[in-house]
């Protein structure tokens, strides 16, 4: 609620001074107006520039700050690294330290080894020619054991290269003993007995094969031919038939000069168990260079299939064959002497001994 003034009489004169004083502001009021209108934009302006500014600073304060807390995460996470890869170092630091501890043991050990090795084992030399022995011994045993000349000389080469790693000048004497020898086994000749010996294996395992000559049936072209004429009426062929019938029962066939002998089931079976023998014989005989006896059992073998089996059947000539081949193979076959070698190795070895 206003309340209006009512001015007084005697105030009048003051107050056209009043105007009158205030007439020139009034035209100063409107120069200023633009001054004051730009400087309140301009003030405008700056406090938004300022606000704006502000904004942009704290937008930038919080990624700073937030930088700053992932810096501060990754930090740890590199110091929590930072100390595994210590702890890691260290671990393997020590397990280092240990694995040369123990090197350095083992090492030493290996060190004292040898020298007790060396303390205790007798001379390599020695211990070569021991070797060289036991190898001539062996071929000297398979030559005249088992006339094996093959394996006696595998084993003189092998005593022949143990020399040629020792190879001192006191050796040429023994090594021109054992070429020598060697020499001599090579001009034995070549008989394969153990070639021989599976064929004769083989031989007897099929002499079950074989059929007997009593086993021999006539052919059926010899036999009585069946009736092909009948005369007429019923008792004429009744009678014919009976006849025919009768005359098959008994067969007449000629065998040629060669007696054939019956056996009973019996006597089959020890007539083969023998020639089994033989061959196994033979076999034997063979193994132990026996020319003699090797042939008396081929003989007797060639004899029994020849006597009491079929010799035209294909198993018994087949047999017959590879028999008459065996038997006309020479195994007698005189072995020379190959101890000179064996001997001269013995005469080193004591002269090595004597003089320690």
């Amino acid at each position: 609620m206003s309340t209006e003034i009512q001015p007084d009489v005697t105030d009048k004169p003051e107050v056209t001074d009043k105007l009158e004083i205030t007439g020139k502001p009034q035209g100063l009021r409107s120069r200023i107006n633009p001054l004051l209108f730009a400087a309140m934009v301009a003030a405008v302006i700056a406090a938004w520039q300022w606000y704006e500014a502000r904004s942009q600073i704290e937008s930038l304060q919080q990624e700073f700050e937030k930088r700053l807390v992932e810096i501060d995460v990754s930090y740890k996470e590199l110091r929590n690294i930072s100390t595994k890869v210590r702890e890691k170092r260290e671990e393997t630091e020590t397990r280092i330290k240990l694995l040369e501890t123990n090197l350095t043991e083992s090492i030493n050990r290996q060190a004292a080894l040898e020298e007790l090795y060396q303390d205790l084992a007798p001379d390599r030399d020695e211990v070569t020619m021991e070797e060289v022995e036991q190898l001539l011994l062996i071929a000297n045993q398979q030559l005249q054991l088992a006339s094996n000349v093959k394996s006696a000389l595998i084993a003189m080469h092998e005593a022949d290269v143990r020399l040629q790693r020792i190879n001192h000048p006191q050796l040429s004497t023994l090594r021109k003993t054992l070429a020598k020898d060697m020499d001599l086994l090579k001009a034995v000749p070549n008989v394969d007995t153990m070639e021989i010996s599976l064929r004769l294996e083989s031989l007897a395992k099929t002499v079950d094969t074989l059929p007997l000559a009593m086993e021999i049936r006539p052919s059926k072209s010899n036999a009585v031919s069946s009736v092909t004429w009948l005369p007429e009426g019923m008792w004429s062929k009744f009678l014919l038939s009976v006849w025919n019938d009768i005359k098959q029962l008994v067969r007449i066939q000629n065998m040629g000069e060669r007696d054939i002998p019956l056996l009973s089931p019996s006597q089959s079976y020890f007539l083969r168990e023998n020639l089994k023998l033989r061959l196994l014989s033979a076999q034997h005989s063979l193994l132990a260079r026996d020319a003699v006896s090797f042939k008396t059992n081929l003989k007797t073998s060639m004899d029994l299939i020849n006597q009491y089996y079929d010799n035209k059947s294909a198993p018994a000539t087949s047999m017959l064959e590879i028999l008459h081949q065996l038997h006309d193979s020479e195994i007698g076959i005189e072995l020379p002497n190959i101890s000179a070698s064996y001997d001269e190795v013995r005469k080193y070895r004591l002269a090595r001994i004597q003089e320690k």
